[in-house]
């Protein structure tokens, strides 16, 4: 019964729609429009899908979006749910933690100083740190980085994105995240190559960047950005106040796993502030979209004047700017940044002088249906570069066939899996699961993945692999898996597929998978946790004990592993694992 109730929730949940400002006719047939011609940029046998069935497809429980057009915020609604336990629904005003858009308007902040006068974008990054010194060593080959190279992530710098904090847990300071001390949860900020040499992302430099704002200003973070970017954008509900304030507590979004699950906390704190610590709507970020587009054309000058806009805008290095990256679609310019967090992911794209923008954010970490409903709204108004919806038409393909594709392949270095199930073939590859659509016995489609696939044999008519062609050209070709010893798939990907071997209870292939990955990657404990879940549930207690207690015994704080092995058996308790090996082995770790 309660399974029941439960799905009848989330297919209300996912068709209905907060009540929302009043739009003209016009602006609400355009909202119709968009709601319902969700495609992904291929259109199948003749049918779009609305919102609501994407949104349920990918298991999404809240989203909310903003639109520009000629230069103004158009309209603006919620769907679904900002909180499913309290039946709260997402409003134009809910609250998000997208993460990375928060380096844009981090870069606002720090381009605002640039053009006080108050720091050089050019010059050694030690000369505006006080309370830390970034230790040069020999990586950098005896140059120094620039504010612009790590607004621009051109720095050569490590440290991708952070992980964030449980909201109980001991929260790091910034110079102790700086230098990888404790409780700090990941690497040091240090050189990974020389400066200027290539656009390599890293957060950590985003974070150096907050370091500079507190030595320069004396002030807060938090408080210079309210104080010189938000208020003045008119951003008046956004703030980077980590954690949020209990003013702002009513109006947060909860933060969603892919597999609907709550994040512990509802969501992860973030004292990265500057790279990932932005609560934000996307009404808000689209009056940040508008005022960049009116400046970079000279017409507004709120908080930039033209000239620091560009640097904003323009690339840097190859399509990265100093916050944003620019995309040239077919000879249309628009700047961007995605974005996600621990249960949120967030994406804007604005054009550079067609007056056309839009952000959107869901409170899952899957972002899929984000770029399927932003295709949607530029086919819609049409924007310039967009490029219309494939049409495809499908063929059937008898069992005697298909049941030939399933198994395991690789391509380029990345590991993919084809299974049956009721309604057909499903192809899976670095956690996204996709149907199969056949347009020929052996070409086929996915609405989720670019290109048109075609399966290769062997001289005995065997299938041996499969093609990726995207756009008439041919960009990968692979191999079927039949044995592991010569394997050797791209970082992470043994991990990837292992996992989802676990999660559909496929144990000895997932072992197999896992303990490869554990000969190539021997230092990613994550492998280790799950070699032991899929020894736990096939049902070897005494193995899968050893490998728990060789991960809790790994490098992070023994606190944070206990907590994700813990984390990780509530999740499979409510999957339907059996409860009485998680309880056993719960039992004798003493978790």
């Amino acid at each position: 019964m309660r399974k029941i109730s439960l799905a009848i929730f989330l297919c209300h949940c996912l068709i209905t729609v907060s009540a929302q400002q009043p739009y003209s006719k016009t602006v609400n047939e355009q909202i119709t429009r968009v709601e319902n011609s969700l495609s992904g940029g291929l259109v199948i046998d003749g049918k779009m899908y609305s919102l609501a069935e994407r949104m349920k497809h990918y298991n999404v429980a809240g989203l909310s979006v903003a639109v520009i057009d000629n230069y103004q915020v158009v309209w603006a609604k919620g769907y679904g749910y900002a909180d499913k336990k309290e039946g709260r629904k997402v409003t134009a005003n809910t609250l998000f933690e997208p993460g990375s858009i928060s380096k844009s308007l981090n870069a606002v902040g720090i381009l605002r100083l640039a053009q006080a006068g108050k720091l050089d974008l050019y010059q050694d990054i030690n000369q505006y740190l006080v309370n830390w010194k970034f230790p040069y060593d020999t990586v950098s080959h005896d140059k120094k980085i620039t504010t612009a190279q790590l607004l621009s992530h051109t720095a050569g710098l490590g440290v991708h994105g952070f992980p964030g904090y449980h909201r109980d847990s001991a929260i790091a300071s910034v110079i102790d995240i700086l230098d990888g001390r404790a409780p700090s949860n990941t690497e040091p900020v240090r050189s990974y190559t020389e400066p200027g040499k290539e656009v390599r992302y890293s957060g950590g430099g985003t974070l150096i960047t907050q370091q500079m704002v507190t030595d320069i200003t004396q002030q807060r973070y938090e408080q210079y950005m309210y104080e010189q970017v938000l208020r003045p954008l008119g951003m008046t509900n956004s703030s980077y106040n980590q954690p949020p304030s209990i003013a702002q507590g009513k109006n947060l979004a909860t933060g969603y796993k892919s597999n609907g699950d709550e994040v512990p906390g509802k969501y992860f704190v973030y004292p990265e502030k500057a790279a990932a610590g932005l609560w934000t709507t996307p009404s808000d970020i689209c009056k940040y979209l508008v005022e960049i587009q009116q400046a970079y054309q000279g017409k507004s000058s709120k908080v930039l004047n033209q000239e620091m806009v560009k640097l904003h805008v323009m690339p840097y290095k190859d399509d990265a700017a100093m916050g944003t990256f620019l995309q040239d679609r077919n000879g249309e310019l628009y700047f961007v940044h995605s974005a996600s967090n621990e249960g949120f992911t967030g994406y804007f794209l604005a054009g550079l002088s067609n007056g056309k923008g839009v952000a959107l954010f869901v409170n899952s970490e899957d972002g899929s249906v984000l770029l399927e409903l932003l295709n949607s709204i530029a086919l819609v108004y049409n924007w310039a570069g967009f490029e219309k919806p494939e049409q495809i038409t499908t063929v059937p393909v008898n069992d005697t066939i298909t049941s030939k594709y399933i198994g395991e392949y690789i391509v380029d270095g990345w590991l993919s899996e084809i299974t049956k199930e009721k309604d057909g073939l499903y192809f899976w590859t670095d956690g996204l699961k996709s149907k199969m659509y056949f347009t020929s016995s052996s070409d086929f489609r996915n609405l989720e993945l670019r290109g048109t696939k075609t399966f290769t044999f062997d001289s005995t008519g065997t299938v041996s692999g499969y093609t990726n062609t995207i756009n008439g050209r041919l960009r990968a070709t692979g191999q079927r898996i039949s044995t592991l010893d010569a394997l050797n798939p791209r970082p992470g990907q043994s991990g990837s597929l292992g996992r989802h071997l676990l999660e559909t209870k496929n144990y000895d292939k997932a072992i197999g998978f896992l303990s490869k990955g554990l000969t190539n990657e021997p230092s990613d404990s994550s492998l280790v946790k799950n070699l032991a879940h899929s020894y736990l549930f096939k049902g070897d207690v005494t193995k899968a004990i050893e490998l728990y207690r060789q991960y809790l015994k790994s490098g992070q704080t023994g606190s944070e592993l206990s907590k994700s092995l813990k984390d990780d058996f509530d999740y499979f308790r409510n999957a339907g694992f059996d409860p009485s090996a998680i309880k056993k082995a719960s039992g004798i770790l003493s978790l």
